[in-house]
């Protein structure tokens, strides 16, 4: 037991940094892009809305093999170890995911309260900043959050290039004729998701003073 337990924690070692590394950059990446198809240039609209709508409509693991192992097939170089085409996928992945729940949030917001900005002599930044960002928060802590629990579970996708993460350290038991392991994980992803749930209903408290 002991054993097992040591080399899953292990495994959920990789598991929590693939998600960290993943929600810090996607949130930042997705903001970004989130702009870029609302901006006035049609071509780089276009660019963007295509882009989300090839990644939202493949699987997260046939991306992964594709940043892998294409690379390599066309041009025989490996652009990236095993963990950084696992980061890159991802972030690309939960980055257009992250954008289209942005570009909700922020298109919710009435134009009254940008002319109200503007009326008090607010600069376009900010108004984005003091009047409309932390309302565009409070209304996309629901979404979001489903996004970022559904990220925790994803992370075991990365097994499919062999990266070692919690499910693969579990798989490897298999071959000693363990098959518990496996179970065994869900202890250790239902603890994370439910840490994740309770800082999200402490946020949407302390958001609670704003009724939208």
């Amino acid at each position: 037991m002991l054993e097992v337990t040591i080399a899953l924690l292990q495994g959920f070692g990789t598991t929590c940094l693939i998600f960290i590394v993943t929600l810090c950059a996607s949130l930042v990446l997705g903001l970004i892009i989130s702009f870029g198809t609302m901006s006035r240039f049609a071509w780089l609209r276009g660019i963007l809305k295509t882009l989300i709508w090839i990644i939202r409509g493949t699987p997260l693991m046939l991306q992964v093999m594709v940043i892998f192992y294409v690379p390599g097939l066309l041009f025989h170089v490996n652009l990236f170890s095993r963990l950084m085409a696992v980061f890159v996928a991802f972030i690309i992945n939960y980055s257009c995911y992250f954008s289209e729940i942005y570009r909700g949030g922020i298109q919710s917001i009435s134009k009254g309260q940008y002319e109200a900005g503007h009326v008090l002599g607010m600069k376009k930044s900010q108004i984005f900043l003091r009047v409309v960002l932390i309302q565009v928060v409070k209304r996309i802590i629901p979404p979001m959050s489903n996004e970022i629990i559904t990220l925790v579970k994803d992370t075991s996708l990365a097994r499919v290039i062999l990266v070692e993460e919690i499910i693969k350290r579990a798989e490897d038991f298999i071959k000693q004729g363990l098959i518990w392991p496996l179970f065994y994980t869900a202890v250790f992803y239902l603890v994370f998701v439910g840490i994740l749930t309770l800082l999200f209903r402490f946020a949407e408290k302390k958001l609670s003073y704003f009724r939208v």
